[in-house]
């Protein structure tokens, strides 16, 4: 096996068994950096290991590691130097290395691996090399197999023989982690781009977005893979759920079992979540700012799950857990998102009389937003065009197999409605291409069916763009352009690998569109919603319509009923009308509840016809500024300070505010608490900060209380 070409080619050459030319690397010249040497004993031992830690981090693309431990990826050489008590000679000596993980190692298991050189030579899965020999030190090439554990292996060095073996004892020093390896072809989990490798298995900082898919909006998230302890805790969380070691070299299983074990719900994962509005016992889920505090919470405290979750949370913190072990990933932002509790691909949406949503029948929902993740790999266990991105998700929202969890779910098979193959690619499906049908309910429970729209659900699905703070719009990836005649191959492939047909009768076409337009909005202003109605047909007609406006959670679930309006339109043949709708703040502003969006349904009725339609629209609110600056020239070595400002706009006090301030590579997150935060009232926060290194670092904050969520912001610096 050769050195990798990137290695400068300053070393020298020495001869191997086979007569042939091996390059030295100069880092692997056998200098008298181990001290003195030993005197030659008669007999044959092992005296020290060095793991030239830096020196392989720099050939593994780990260097970014705050382990003190030797981190190296599958199926690539790193370089080993043991010192003996006399020089090795070929022709006379057998040396073994034990390289094992686990609490009982086993060969069958690939728990155990043993690799020797010398007179008795063997490297059955693991390759192992002399490099170079000098005096008493002995340099060594070792390659995990392709397929090996993910995980802390031991070492030791045994002699071999007459009398036995004598090993070296056990050494923290001589452990090291093996990755999954994006850069090796033959690794599950290869990316042949070098420019997405960069983004998805070495970026520590992430975009994740949010909004709706007509006012999208984003926050800043610290992954952090790289920080201190995250490695560790990140096979801690694999050990509290007792995932077996030899599921652990198979990215497959790892991404499927992650997926569980980010959530609670029945493993004592990482995140409780919580979709209410009381997180007095934990961390509302928009006060977080990175994966970090969480996982680290989390293992510090005797794996006991942290409060508390969203699915941008479990996205941000699954993401942490696939980068750090080396698997490519990114988060997903799917904007109206069904949840589709049937299965059938319809999601009801009961209205009541007034023509507001009847939370007491409507089981289903559409979230204004969800996140998941990707992760790039190939399938063995399918076929080779569903190879590639696929979806996980570790929000707890349906059981698959008994455990909540979701996925790796081929997104090519989604996209092509071939959803027979592992894992849970039917509620994926369902997520991105659902219809919405809406019913009206009258006081007797008699239930009728209004409106269907087919293209409400999976508008738009989007992720962070490599090397830039935008997003990517992906959603092609997925599905093939709402009514096309691929799109319709689609369905009828989906309907064949068993998804139930929607089984409803369409009503009559109304003739009759209406659309809702509305600027944005800062939270605690006055607006106005635009109604938009157009007679697509060519006979004159009149729609009276009732606008039901109500507080709404992210995830669809409506709260308390601000606007019911009633509006009639007389329309001439293709003609449109429009109508303005005017909220006050004070409407809704005592009502909001996190993440301060409104939900506006229009339930209309065309009287020459007897036709009826409805129509659906979110509104994100603005919240108000947090501000972020830095003083002074961040230069490596020396301090500089970060100011955080905020002024609140509204009239009435803020309770019990964190404010936050995360970077990875910089700081560990820092929270600052204030009791209130009066009507007018300003506040300034400095931090002073010392940074280490050169280069690029994103500074994060977020300030959260009870009264106002979702107030973010970031600023990207340069350290000189």
């Amino acid at each position: 096996m050769s050195v990798p070409d990137q290695i400068p080619r300053l070393g020298r050459v020495s001869i191997d068994k086979s007569n042939s030319e091996v390059f030295i690397p100069p880092e692997l010249e056998l200098i008298d950096h181990m001290g003195p040497r030993a005197p030659i004993a008669p007999s044959f031992s092992a005296l020290s290991v060095d793991m030239y830690v830096a020196e392989n981090k720099k050939l593994h693309n780990t260097s970014k590691y705050k382990n003190s431990n030797l981190i190296v990826r599958r199926n690539t050489e790193f370089y080993i130097i043991i010192r003996f008590n006399r020089p090795f000679n070929t022709l006379e000596d057998t040396v073994e290395i034990e390289f094992s993980i686990g609490n009982s190692p086993d060969v069958n298991k690939g728990t155990y691996i043993t690799v020797s050189f010398g007179k008795v030579t063997s490297d059955v899965s693991w390759k192992c090399r002399v490099v170079n020999t000098q005096d008493n030190d002995v340099a060594v090439g070792i390659t995990p197999d392709s397929k090996c554990i993910v995980g802390r292996f031991q070492t030791f060095v045994g002699v071999l023989s007459n009398f036995g073996k004598q090993r070296t004892q056990r050494n923290p020093d001589t452990d090291f982690y093996v990755l999954f390896n994006p850069w090796d072809p033959e690794d599950q989990v290869y990316m042949p781009r070098d420019s997405d490798r960069q983004e998805y298995v070495l970026n520590d900082v992430g975009v994740i977005f949010n909004g709706e898919f007509n006012n999208i909006t984003s926050r800043s998230w610290n992954y952090g893979q790289f920080e201190q302890g995250i490695l560790d805790a990140c096979l801690t969380v694999m050990d509290a759920g007792k995932v077996p070691l030899i599921y652990r070299g198979n990215a497959t299983e790892v991404v499927r079992q992650g997926s569980a074990l980010i959530n609670s719900n029945d493993d004592n994962g990482v995140l409780v979540g919580n979709w209410g509005t009381d997180y007095s016992t934990g961390t509302a889920p928009t006060a977080w700012t990175g994966s970090p505090e969480i996982l680290l919470k989390y293992t510090r405290g005797n794996c006991v799950p942290v409060c508390f979750a969203q699915c941008w949370v479990y996205a941000g913190v699954l993401n942490t857990f696939l980068r750090c072990l080396g698997i490519p990933a990114r988060v997903i932002t799917n904007y109206c998102s069904a949840h589709d509790n049937g299965g059938d691909l319809k999601t009801d949406i009961v209205l009541d009389e007034t023509g507001a949503v009847d939370r007491r029948n409507t089981r289903d929902s559409v979230w204004n937003y969800h996140c998941w993740n990707e992760v790039y790999m190939k399938r063995p266990d399918l076929p080779s065009q569903y190879s590639g991105w696929q979806v996980a998700d570790s929000t707890p929202q349906e059981t698959s197999s008994g455990l909540y969890r979701c996925g790796p779910t081929s997104v090519n098979a989604v996209k092509a409605g071939d959803l027979s193959y592992p894992f849970d690619a039917r509620f994926v499906f369902a997520e991105l291409n659902s219809d919405v049908i809406y019913h009206q309910c009258d006081k007797y429970g008699n239930m009728k069916t209004l409106n269907v729209d087919t293209a409400y659900v999976g508008k738009l699905t989007v992720t962070k763009s490599v090397n830039g703070f935008g997003y990517e719009d992906i959603t092609s990836n997925y599905k093939y352009p709402e009514g096309s005649e691929k799109d319709k191959q689609t369905m009828q492939t989906a309907v064949s690998r068993g998804v139930p047909t929607s089984g409803y009768v369409p009503p009559a076409a109304a003739n009759v569109s209406i659309d809702l337009q509305v600027d944005t909005i800062k939270m605690g202003d006055d607006f106005q919603l635009t109604m938009n109605i157009k007679n697509q047909g060519g006979q004159r007609c009149t729609v009276s319509t009732t606008i039901t406006g109500s507080v709404v959670f992210y995830t669809g679930v409506t709260g308390t009923k601000i606007k019911s309006e009633n509006r009639t339109a007389v329309l001439e043949a293709w003609n449109t009308q429009t109508l303005m709708i005017y909220v006050r703040a004070a409407e809704y502003m005592p009502y909001l509840v996190e993440q301060s969006n409104l939900q506006f349904v229009v339930s209309g009725k065309v009287a020459e016809t007897g036709a009826s339609l409805s129509v659906m629209r979110v509104v994100s609110l603005r919240p108000p500024e947090l501000t972020i600056r830095v003083s002074g020239s961040p230069r490596a070595g020396n301090v500089f300070t970060v100011i955080l400002e905020f002024r609140n706009p509204y009239s009435f006090p803020l309770k019990n505010v964190q404010l936050r301030l995360d970077s990875p590579g910089l700081i560990e997150t820092k929270i600052k608490t204030y009791n209130q935060i009066l009507p007018g009232g300003f506040v300034q926060n400095m931090e002073s900060i010392t940074p280490m290194y050169s280069g690029k670092n994103v500074l994060i904050a977020c300030l959260d209380c009870d009264e106002l969520r979702q107030v973010t912001n970031q600023l990207e610096i340069y350290i000189m």
